[in-house]
């Protein structure tokens, strides 16, 4: 069964690939898709920690592949996905996850900031999403391609200039493939996450700074990893044959009440 709030979705027989899969919400999506069923391949740049994601899949009976990824390179992503394919079998799913973030005032932010977040954050999810879509198309089956965005690609805030371009972009370039790989059955979504509790910005979320952030939420809480489950399963599944171009907010009604 699903962890958390999950949607009892079986997945069993889909092979899917998540980049970003050794830590935080990454981590958590390949849980997730392994315990619905799914053979995950897990992407990533540090093979350890992959290792150890696979290891918890495996406890459970689940099926896992680390594979050492760098979505900023095309040579690494065709290499990635070939792996991925021949060792699982043809790829149905993939959940572009991978994602980093600058944080510092604008004028303080250099070229190399701007460079390295942006090709993270979105030529990493275009790399991705282009190669697995021309092996979808190459087998004549369709899929499903999940774009893991964030509010602030259609909000704003200080101090993650990359990341809020990179995320807005990210939004229009799932609009974009999805209207143009329609006609070969691949669906291309998005989730837009609010502020979700993370290994990463735990600390900060339970800070003055971060309470004062929550206030504003009209839920009062800051999202779990597993608040993104249904929007997850959903999207991965033939629950959603008929969405494409589709961006799902999870955010506790923070950007309405903005």
């Amino acid at each position: 069964m699903p962890a958390g709030n999950a949607i009892p979705v079986d997945l069993a027989g889909v092979s899917a690939i998540v980049t970003g899969a050794g830590s935080g919400l990454g981590r958590h999506f390949a849980l997730t898709l392994a315990r619905a069923g799914a053979k995950v391949a897990l992407a990533g740049r540090r093979l350890d920690r992959l290792k150890a994601v696979e290891a918890e899949i495996e406890a459970f009976d689940g099926r896992a592949l680390p594979i050492e990824l760098d979505v900023t390179s095309a040579d690494s992503v065709r290499a990635g996905v070939a792996a991925a394919e021949q060792e699982l079998g043809a790829i149905t799913v993939l959940v572009n996850n991978s994602g980093i973030v600058v944080d510092k005032p604008a004028l303080e932010q250099s070229e190399q900031d701007w460079d390295q977040v942006l090709a993270t954050n979105l030529k990493g999810a275009f790399l991705m999403a282009g190669e697995v879509a021309r092996h979808m198309v190459r087998l004549g089956h369709g899929g499903s391609i999940v774009n893991i965005a964030s509010i602030l690609g259609e909000r704003a805030s200080a101090r993650v200039v990359g990341y809020a371009a990179s995320k807005a972009g990210l939004i229009q370039l799932t609009r974009a493939l999805a209207v143009e790989w329609a006609r070969h059955n691949i669906r291309v979504n998005a989730i837009a996450p609010g502020y979700i509790e993370t290994d990463i910005n735990r600390d900060f979320l339970a800070s003055p700074g971060g309470q004062a952030i929550a206030r504003k939420v009209p839920m009062r809480r800051f999202g779990r990893p597993e608040d993104l489950e249904g929007a997850l399963l959903l999207l991965c599944s033939a629950a959603s044959a008929y969405m494409t171009a589709t961006v799902i907010t999870v955010d506790g009604g923070q950007t309405a009440a903005l």
